[in-house]
């Protein structure tokens, strides 16, 4: 059986930012991701370590510094503006907040027939059945088209950000903390509804997000982000049983366990994430890492195969073979 070809590849992903003074920080630093059609990858990491800047350059929102982005065969960050506008009917993106993603003038009806107004897609006929069937797609009253984004609850909304965001029947989906901003209840609910919709219409999935407890729902891989690099990356179940970094080992170990009779040994990490301007030498999380040792203050580690399909960026980490970039 042939494997198939991987949706989105990066190799190498460098995304800076000039400071005052002439100096640049890396918020994204030597990415490599594969995502492969039907997949659901995710990235997690704590608040700044560059999970939304990574979503954004694969999507050039943000320009990348150097590396490579191919989406189906197609070299990104080489495309001029009409390839790149044509491309991005395949990569569309759900915002973490959609009340500001929505525009507060435009009917629902006129933002879900937005994209296809932009991409020349259909008639205007056309365009308003397809506006009302995106609505029922998403579970949502046809009858509402015609109200305006204040008139919803903050999980309606970000099902009318779906809609949209799919409206083109694109190939693949960026979600930016989809659920973050929303109450625990509907949290399920959204998430129900996009595993659903990557089902019924064949999606692709790159979804950001810090929290464990969601990513475990989802996810067919995890990326674990700190300070701008990949440090482990693995399938949901081998990472969450087995995780290799200790950073990952800390991110698991203080995610809620719903039963109190339950004990765990939790993986403590020293002070705050140094500052992205100023990364340490050596292993960037050395500084927090309880593990560290003399060869991670000074050399930054490899990517480590700890099993197929399974790596991590640690001194510390027992290699079964070769890494996989």
């Amino acid at each position: 059986m042939s494997v198939p070809e991987a949706l989105l590849v990066a190799r190498g992903l460098v995304t800076s930012f000039a400071l005052q003074g002439g100096a640049f920080v890396r918020a994204v630093n030597e990415v490599d991701l594969d995502l492969f059609p039907g997949e659901t990858l995710a990235v997690v990491g704590e608040s700044g370590c560059g999970k939304s800047t990574l979503a954004r350059s694969v999507l050039r929102l943000v320009e990348p510094t150097a590396g490579s982005v191919r989406f189906a065969g197609e070299e990104v960050l080489r495309l001029r503006p009409p390839a790149l506008r044509r491309l991005r009917r395949d990569m569309q993106l759900v915002y973490q907040d959609p009340m500001a993603s929505l525009d507060p003038r435009f009917t629902i009806a006129r933002s879900l027939m937005e994209p296809m107004v932009v991409h020349g897609a259909a008639s205007r006929a056309e365009r308003r059945q397809r506006a009302t069937a995106l609505l029922a797609l998403v579970g949502l009253d046809p009858a509402a088209a015609g109200r305006y984004p204040h008139e919803f609850s903050g999980g309606q909304r970000q099902r009318i950000g779906i809609a949209r965001a799919i409206a083109l029947e694109p190939r693949l989906l960026v979600l930016d903390e989809p659920v973050s901003a929303l109450d625990v209840s509907i949290q399920s609910q959204i998430l129900n509804l996009l595993q659903d919709l990557k089902a019924r219409l064949g999606l692709t999935y790159l979804f950001i997000s810090h929290d464990l407890g969601v990513v475990q729902a989802v996810a067919d891989q995890v990326a674990v982000m700190y300070l701008g690099r990949i440090v482990e990356q693995a399938p949901v179940e081998r990472l969450f049983a087995s995780p290799s970094h200790p950073y990952t080992q800390a991110l698991l170990a203080a995610v809620p366990v719903p039963d109190p009779t339950r004990r765990r040994i939790r993986a403590a990490v020293l002070g705050e994430p140094p500052s992205p301007e100023h990364p340490p030498p050596g292993c960037p999380f050395h500084p927090r890492c309880p593990k560290a040792i003399a060869v991670c203050r000074t050399t930054a580690p490899p990517a480590v195969a700890v099993e197929a399909g399974h790596f991590a960026r640690c001194h510390l980490a027992l290699p079964v073979s070769t890494p996989p970039h």
